[in-house]
């Protein structure tokens, strides 16, 4: 997952997350990764509309957002 996040810094490729919140809820966010560190990333949130930092134990999956192909 170290890969992917740190590949999305220098791609600016929007990515989607399932995370734990600090509620423990399972979330689903929409980030932009500008920062990869040792326990956390630096993520622009389009849910929050904000930069958050999300700690890398609490991500649960992450994967690059794919576009709808119409037929």
């Amino acid at each position: 997952m170290n890969g992917l996040l740190s590949r999305s810094v220098s791609t600016k490729q929007k990515l989607i997350i399932f995370y734990i919140d600090s509620k423990n809820q399972v979330t689903q966010r929409f980030v932009r990764v500008l920062q990869v560190h040792n326990a956390h990333i630096l993520a622009y949130c389009y849910y929050r509309k904000k930069v958050r930092t999300f700690k890398l134990d609490n991500i649960l999956s992450a994967g690059p957002v794919r576009n709808k192909v119409s037929a």
